[in-house]
């Protein structure tokens, strides 16, 4: 899934020589958290509400409330910007993107192509859009986590299982993390299952895998084991 397909677009930008006041005002208006700021449409900088805040309250204890007005009015953003900010190629993974936004500690980053020009801007909110959409969350249904001996045929072989009581798959994804060597964990989302044949799916799946737990999200109720 390429960063691509998933940015918010077209960028909402603003010019190295507009003003705080400016800047607060596209925030507000779009209801986001970060402004790439331009200079003869070329990306020079970013800006985030947290800069407008610091920026804002290193002046507001000497100042009265009128100069502090006039102040946000004509403050610069070239003189508040972070420079040379991280960047996203439009062609990189979400989950490149991931580890980028985590590495830096920041909550989006600009997306732009071969040539350095804009395209969009990627955020933690557009992950998590991703993230929804890969697990299939939105469908509720129920969700089962499991630990598999890591060994060909053995994820299909659960799975398999959960077919055989109806239903229609959502989601399957597995990892390393939190396994023992040897072991994988595998969570598949499923809707559409008969819920009163759930306790022989589980007792058929306790003799596949160690079953973990069970999210029934359509029932609110929740499982583990």
């Amino acid at each position: 899934m390429l960063v691509k397909n998933w940015m918010s677009k077209p960028a909402i930008t603003v010019d190295e020589n507009d003003s705080m006041n400016d800047a607060i005002k596209l925030l507000k208006k779009h209801d986001i958290k970060m402004l790439p700021v331009m200079k003869k449409g070329k990306l020079v900088g970013i800006v985030t509400d947290r800069d407008l805040k610091r920026a804002s309250a290193s002046e507001a204890t000497s100042l009265e409330i009128h100069e502090l007005l006039y102040l946000i009015s004509n403050i610069k953003l070239k003189e508040i910007m972070t420079k040379n900010p991280i960047t996203i190629p439009f062609d990189y993974t979400i989950e490149e993107t991931a580890e980028i936004l985590l590495k830096h500690k920041i909550s989006g980053a600009p997306v732009i192509d071969p040539y350095g020009d804009i395209l969009g801007a990627i955020t933690q909110n557009d992950v998590f859009r991703v993230i929804i959409s890969l697990t299939g969350s939105e469908r509720r249904g129920i969700q089962f986590g499991l630990e598999v001996e890591d060994q060909p045929g053995s994820v299909k072989e659960v799975a398999d299982t959960i077919r055989e009581y109806g239903g229609r798959m959502a989601s399957i994804l597995t990892s390393y993390d939190l396994s023992p060597k040897g072991f994988r964990r595998v969570y598949i989302r499923m809707y559409g299952i008969d819920r009163f044949k759930l306790n022989n799916l589980k007792e058929a799946l306790r003799k596949k895998a160690t079953l973990l737990y069970m999210v029934d999200r359509r029932e609110i109720s929740r499982e583990t084991f």
